[in-house]
């Protein structure tokens, strides 16, 4: 809070999965005047997404699971995404490792943390940490697909990159998040190995 912004009430609409609140804001606008705003926020927690890439084949690892939203807003039956969970308290790259061998049966070594983003700030308070890992398919030790007691029954793939991000364009692939994470593949030149990526996360610095 700088001065700008007060929080004038909060109030609990639901907790289940998540915590529902409105919150009524008196805010000094841009241009210096004064305004008042109700804003509805879900906080569910914090996440994580990782992309595995394997640059000897150029392969990548995305999962398909069903997703009710997508079912109900266009239909679809299931979403292709890049493997990703709540922290649930734990710190970012133990829960990532954790949740890609749960999903993927992959062992995930070394996750190179990318950058942190929010998913949709006007209304979702989660935020997302973003990692990438490489891989070699001598890295399967299990067969994946989540964990059944928790309702999730997971298809792993490995397509190219290149297969990915067509399907991107195709429409196949509409996740957010796996979108910039493919993206951000291609920018940083992963498949041409760690080099590239630490000369990437060099010049950002």
């Amino acid at each position: 809070m700088d001065g700008t912004i007060r929080i004038l009430g909060r109030h609990i609409l639901s907790r289940g999965n998540g915590l529902l609140e409105r919150f009524d804001v008196a805010r000094k606008r841009f241009d210096g005047r004064l305004q008042s705003i109700i804003r509805e926020i879900y906080d569910t927690g914090d996440g994580a997404a990782i992309l595995l890439y394997d640059p000897s084949r150029s392969k990548v690892v995305l999962v398909r699971q069903f997703r009710l939203t997508a079912f109900l807003r266009d239909g679809r039956e299931s979403l292709i995404e890049v493997c990703a969970g709540r922290l649930d308290g734990e710190d970012a790259e133990n829960r990532i490792i954790k949740e890609a061998e749960e999903e993927t049966g992959f062992t995930v070594r070394n996750p190179r943390r990318l950058f942190e983003a929010y998913t949709s700030p006007g209304v979702f308070a989660e935020k997302l940490t973003f990692f990438a890992a490489q891989y070699t398919a001598g890295d399967r030790n299990g067969k994946g697909g989540g964990l059944a007691d928790e309702g999730e029954d997971i298809e792993v793939l490995e397509p190219t990159l290149d297969e990915a991000l067509a399907m991107i364009d195709k429409g196949e692939i509409v996740d957010a998040k796996t979108i910039l994470l493919l993206q951000y593949a291609k920018r940083a030149g992963l498949m041409r190995g760690d080099d590239a990526l630490s000369q990437n996360q060099a010049a950002v610095r």
